[in-house]
Formats: structure tokens, C-alpha cells, sequence
């Protein structure tokens, strides 16, 4: 399956010279942010998303992803309303779709 890439805008704090990247597909959830001198990736596999939250403002949205692992959730602002419903669409399909391969799998 393909690769879905959401794009932050630079109109907003943050995302001026590098916006923030989300991937989405059917293993992980990757965030990519760069800086001058740095990148910084950070991943989470579709089985370890505990939950999508999204903060809709006038025109931007904030998105949260947090992992079951207990680790800092993933933060991006500056997303389209559209880009984060698809982006928790997305996510929720895939964690379906991950379930029902785990169901079939052979318990040992």
C-alpha cells in the first residue's frame, strides 16, 4: 500500500522553513521535522496507537498521536482540517486491518 504524506503549512509557528511531515501507512505513523542541522523522525507502529486526537481551530488543526508504550505523544500543528480527519481515517483503518490480521494469526 501506499505512503499518505500530510504536509504542514508554513503559515504557521513553527513550519516557516521546514514544515513537519506526517506518513502514514500500513505499518507506522512517522513524523519528520527538520531544522537547520538536524532531522528529527519519530515513528510509532500502527499496533502501538493508542489513540488519534485532533484540536480543530478557525482553519488550522493540532494533531495528537500517543502510543500504548507510554512514550511523549506525537504533536503537529499547522495541518489542514481535512489532512487530520484523513490522517485519523487513515490510522483507524489500518489499526482495523491490523486487528483482524492479529485474530487470524495461529495461537501457539
Amino acid at each position: 500500500m501506499p505512503t499518505d504524506v500530510f504536509h504542514a503549512s508554513r503559515w504557521t509557528h513553527g513550519n516557516h522553513l521546514f514544515p513537519t511531515v506526517i506518513e502514514v501507512n500500513e505499518k507506522a505513523v512517522t513524523l519528520r521535522k527538520r531544522t537547520w542541522f538536524t532531522r528529527d523522525e519519530i515513528s510509532v507502529s500502527i499496533g502501538k496507537v493508542a489513540s488519534v486526537h485532533i484540536k480543530t481551530g478557525l482553519i488550522w488543526s493540532t494533531i495528537l498521536i500517543e502510543s500504548a508504550g507510554g512514550a511523549d505523544p506525537l504533536t503537529s500543528h499547522g495541518h489542514k482540517k481535512a489532512d487530520a480527519k484523513r490522517i485519523k481515517e487513515l490510522t483507524e483503518d489500518y489499526q482495523a486491518d491490523y486487528a483482524k490480521l492479529d485474530d487470524d494469526a495461529p495461537r501457539r
